[in-house]
């Protein structure tokens, strides 16, 4: 069963040189180090994964459960996403300065101060209506040991994948998807879409599992479908500098970014949103 839980993803390992000199030119311990961190890195916990997914089965409130999946089955991937951001001029821009945005989406007098109808004031009355916050972001993903997590990455990568996580909230409200199971679904599928991640690929694998045996009148992957087709047309949402954006008209950052509208989960919001929280 956990085979179908994990399809290949091409360019997600390392890459490790393998000429016959390679060794010649370099001192043993030097060599095993390079080898040691790489297959590390490149590692998965299958085991670990499905633990964790049986936690979060058993209580979907635990999102610190999502964070431990993401960390059981990233394998290399956060690595090709940051080498991915050096190819442009605004992600070395944004590696260079690895600008923190929880400053700002923190500040909530700044927030409120900003024009109605702008990102930063969406996200302010989007996490406040929620009860949310960017620290509980923070503190749900802290469950996984920086330590452990972080082994052999460098400082751009720990920047990113900490970045990843701080402008979870700013996708729903880019793509416009809420927080009930359906929206959160549809955002992993855009979210690892753009970032391609084995955990977030398995969330959405069981998500739709659940939904396909509990609801089977409702065929939740015309909507995943929906979430990845938004992904692949919208700008890559990790060399936007989003605190730039903040202040800006939502719809017009939307328009600039290529956000295209959620069209199928705003129907079965207004029409059937029972079906939102079936599962």
């Amino acid at each position: 069963g956990w085979a179908l839980a994990a399809p290949s993803f091409a360019g997600e390992s390392p890459s490790i040189p393998m000429d016959s000199h390679y060794c010649d030119r370099q001192p043993q311990g030097v060599v095993m180090t390079k080898w040691t961190t790489a297959l590390m890195r490149r590692r998965v916990k299958p085991i670990v994964a499905w633990r964790a997914m049986r936690r979060l089965l058993a209580d979907p409130d635990d999102t610190t459960q999502v964070f431990n999946i993401i960390e059981a089955l990233k394998g290399d991937s956060l690595s090709q996403a940051t080498q991915r951001l050096r190819t442009s001029e605004g992600g070395r821009k944004l590696l260079q300065k690895k600008p923190d945005i929880v400053t700002k989406l923190n500040d909530r007098a700044w927030l409120l101060s900003l024009p109605a109808g702008s990102l930063g004031r969406t996200y302010y009355d989007f996490v406040h209506g929620e009860n949310l916050s960017a620290d509980g972001l923070i503190s749900s993903s802290d469950a996984v040991s920086r330590s452990e997590a972080f082994l052999g990455l460098s400082d751009d990568e720990i920047w990113l994948a900490d970045r990843l996580r701080d402008i979870h909230d700013l996708q729903h409200v880019m793509t416009g998807y809420g927080r009930d199971p359906v929206g959160e679904v549809s955002l992993l599928s855009f979210m690892t879409t753009q970032n391609p991640n084995r955990g977030i690929r398995f969330i959405v694998w069981i998500a739709t599992l659940q939904y396909l045996r509990q609801v089977p009148q409702f065929d939740i992957r015309t909507l995943i479908r929906e979430g990845a087709a938004i992904a692949r047309q919208a700008q890559w949402m990790p060399a936007i500098d989003w605190e730039e954006k903040l202040p800006q008209p939502l719809s017009a950052v939307r328009a600039e970014l290529g956000f295209q509208p959620p069209i199928r989960y705003q129907r079965l919001r207004d029409q059937a949103p029972q079906l939102l929280l079936a599962v």
